[in-house]
């Protein structure tokens, strides 16, 4: 297939807040394997190519949707928070913009713009988390963080190649506005500014490093297999932006640096098969993404809401000339809320096992499109 291959329909960018499922605060990740689905489509008619001229550029545009609302303890649900009308409502709508630019047959170079507009509802941010108390919404949107990629082809697609893999390094720029400020309520009629939950907030505030691999193999004409791995180094500890949405900290979240919000890591896990025939794709695969409780550089303080997710992604990927379109829904099967750093210092101290909560969506919607060109 020689250098043919190109297409990157990669959107493993992550990054506004709050953008997996829920209040764990995990970056859009667009999570499309819509790369691996143009690329088998081209080695299946790779011999109708070998005079047509590969196209340099890649555009790549897709919107996410999740509601969040159910809130877990560990791997348990707390159902009462909803059944109380207690529980926080996440809705987060983004659009991921992306453009790649095949520089030769080995290298890629790709940029990633997210503009995200977040709202959430709660109680106990505003009057109180009394059973029927007023509930109150706060907002966010803008740029989240840009994400610029180098790409390399460890194994070249070519012809007779039943498989290939791409690797990637990137660079996060905290270009999004980590410092949001909405209105809370006091009572009904009084109100103070302050930041948004980190949840909703447009960045982290940090510089990043993004390493990725992503996979491909043929099994036949039909079937094909596929995988990506991503991971968001953050090395700055805080941001130093108040947790206390207006107010002012209490000595204990100060004690145990929960006062300020953390700038964590984060990553994601894919792996399904694909069905093809001509121009449409149905997969279904795996899906796990997370924010751990302790990073891979720097320190762990600050707040931060560590979780993770278990899903089954279904997905439908379509192609017409040089457009692509694409549908995935991953539903979640496993939810987990860990301990934070601040919850184990709290624990050690006080001798008492601390955990926090963080809500969830039951499952999220990506759809877009791509244009060769």
């Amino acid at each position: 297939m020689k250098k043919y291959i190109f297409s990157i329909l990669l959107l493993m960018a992550f990054y506004h807040r709050g953008n997996a499922q829920g209040c764990v605060a995990i970056r859009t990740v667009g999570g499309l394997n819509t790369m691996e689905h143009a690329m088998h489509n081209m080695m299946m008619h790779d011999s109708s190519m070998k005079k047509i001229e590969a196209p340099k550029w890649d555009l790549n545009i897709s919107g996410r949707y999740f509601k969040s609302y159910k809130h877990f303890n560990g791997t348990d649900e707390v159902t009462q928070r909803v059944a109380d009308g207690t529980d926080v409502r996440n809705f987060s709508r983004t659009l991921d913009v992306s453009l790649q630019r095949r520089i030769n047959e080995q290298w890629i170079v790709g940029i990633n713009l997210p503009l995200a507009y977040n709202e959430r509802t709660s109680l106990y941010e505003h009057v109180s988390n009394v059973k029927g108390s007023p509930r109150y919404s706060t907002f966010s949107q803008g740029i989240g963080d840009i994400r610029i990629t180098a790409y390399k082809w460890l194994i070249a697609p070519k012809d007779g190649n039943k498989g290939n893999l791409l690797g990637g390094v990137g660079i996060k720029l905290p270009t999004g506005n980590y410092k949001t400020t909405d209105v809370f309520h006091n009572t009904k009629t009084t109100t103070r500014v302050g930041p948004v939950d980190q949840s909703i907030q447009l960045g982290d505030g940090g510089w990043g490093v993004s390493l990725e691999l992503n996979g491909f193999r043929s099994i036949n004409n039909t079937w094909s297999l596929y995988s990506n791995a991503y991971y968001l180094i953050n090395p700055r500890g805080n941001n130093g932006v108040s947790t206390a949405r207006g107010g002012v900290a209490t000595a204990a979240a100060i004690k145990y640096t929960s006062d300020v919000m953390s700038v964590p890591d984060q990553y994601l896990l894919r792996a399904g098969t694909n069905w093809t025939k001509n121009a449409l794709t149905i997969s279904l695969g795996a899906r796990y993404e997370a924010i751990p409780a302790k990073d891979l550089i720097g320190d762990n303080t600050g707040f931060r809401r560590p979780g993770n997710v278990l899903a089954i992604e279904p997905g439908a990927n379509y192609n017409y000339k040089k457009f692509n379109f694409y549908l995935y829904a991953p539903v979640a099967i496993r939810r987990e809320r860990p301990q934070s750093y601040p919850d184990i210092l709290k624990t050690k101290d006080t001798g008492v096992f601390s955990r926090g909560d963080a809500a969830f969506a039951d499952y999220s919607i990506s759809i877009g499109m791509g244009y060769r060109f």
